[in-house]
């Protein structure tokens, strides 16, 4: 149960190292990620732990809030594994279950005010359907129809708060939901190869080029 609850806001992963590389040298390639205003991060052995808070857009792990990553030996070689937590996307998976709650409960309260009505509300219904509806002299001299009568399930249609806002609300962040956890799966995978990978001292020269970011 608990790694099912994990899987919705927490990415994992790994990345395999190049042939020879330790772990002081493949966190030696990450460190520029957690040299950022807002991070602090601990190394103990082939485990670095990092926290954030309050963390800036340019951070390239803004929308992570902490993490574990771990060198680990394996049959195809040492590999990086990471397993890195996420509120953000957290709240894009809540928020379409409380706009559909929202959204019940609108129902809900519609049906009440109409369940609700009064014999007197009845009576001026049925009197204003006896009456007819006032015509122009002009459209009644050239023989046009009388106006019909709105029904009464028009009128009733009409009436009460609507779910349809709710509803597309609860659309947009469960799509949002999705696309960033595939997209910031694969930018993630994606930065820490291109790290472990490159130059060290080109790394801390240049830093990473820009990626493309989903902002949630």
């Amino acid at each position: 149960m608990k790694s099912m609850i994990d899987s919705i806001w927490h990415i994992k992963g790994a990345v395999p190292l190049l042939p020879g590389q330790d772990a002081d040298d493949a966190f030696a390639r990450l460190d520029p990620l957690f040299a950022t205003r807002g991070t602090t991060h601990r190394r103990q052995g082939d485990t670095l732990t990092f926290d954030k808070k309050d963390q800036e857009a340019q951070d390239r792990l803004s929308i992570f809030d902490g993490g574990t990553l771990r060198v680990e030996e394996g049959a195809g070689g040492r590999a990086l594994r990471y397993n890195m937590k996420s509120r953000a996307l957290l709240y894009c998976f809540l928020a379409p279950l409380l706009f559909l709650a929202i959204a019940q409960v609108t129902v809900l309260i519609a049906q009440y005010e109409a369940n609700s009505a009064t014999a007197e509300d009845s009576e001026k219904k049925d009197k204003a359907e006896d009456e007819d509806l006032p015509q122009h002299f002009i459209d009644a001299a050239l023989g046009a129809p009388v106006p019909e009568k709105p029904s009464a399930d028009d009128a009733e249609e009409d009436k009460g708060p609507k779910p349809t806002a709710a509803y597309i609300f609860a659309g947009i962040f469960a799509a949002l939901y999705i696309v960033g956890r595939i997209l910031e799966s694969w930018l993630v995978k994606s930065l820490f190869r291109r790290r472990l990978s490159g130059d060290p001292g080109d790394i801390r020269a240049t830093g990473d080029a820009p990626g493309p970011r989903l902002s949630i």
